[in-house]
């Protein structure tokens, strides 16, 4: 296992799509090992592929007692609207207001190609769709209602 580099806002690979997974094999297996000790290192939520420099649809989320692997995110169903603050790990300096649907019906595959489902509400679902986000090359702040100063 390694720790990547987090690319930040400003490199052009962030704006790029992210391609689908169609190996699932140790290539995808160190890929996902070496983002959880990234993400275990610099503590935070969630990290995408993008994120390490690598255009594909590659999720990990840690948040409060679930660590997910997320490989070929569909959303399948949201509700509801609700606002809240966001940073990023490569948008560095700020964090913001964005407004974000309450819940998620998501269906993902996980490390060995195995088809799983999802539903997640609240801060749980906004990380889902923050991180989701990244895939398509958009960042929190292209959806920021109210830039908040500083790390708060």
């Amino acid at each position: 296992m390694a720790i990547r580099n987090i690319v930040k806002m400003g490199d052009s690979v962030l704006r790029k799509n992210s391609k689908p997974v169609e190996n699932f094999d140790e290539k995808l297996w160190q890929l996902l090992d070496d983002m959880k000790q990234t993400l275990d290192k610099i503590q935070g939520l969630g990290l995408s592929a993008v994120q390490v420099g690598v255009l594909k649809q590659v999720i990990i989320i840690d948040y409060e007692d679930q660590f997910l692997e997320i490989i070929n995110p569909k959303i399948l169903a949201t509700s509801g609207s609700c606002y809240d603050n966001e940073g990023c790990l490569s948008v560095v300096g700020f964090r913001g207001i964005v407004e974000r649907p309450e819940t998620i019906d998501l269906e993902y595959f996980d490390r060995f190609g195995n088809k799983k489902s999802i539903h997640a509400e609240g801060y749980f679902a906004r990380v889902f769709f923050h991180e989701i986000d990244h895939l398509y090359g958009v960042l929190f702040c292209d959806k920021m209602i109210r830039r908040v100063s500083g790390d708060e």
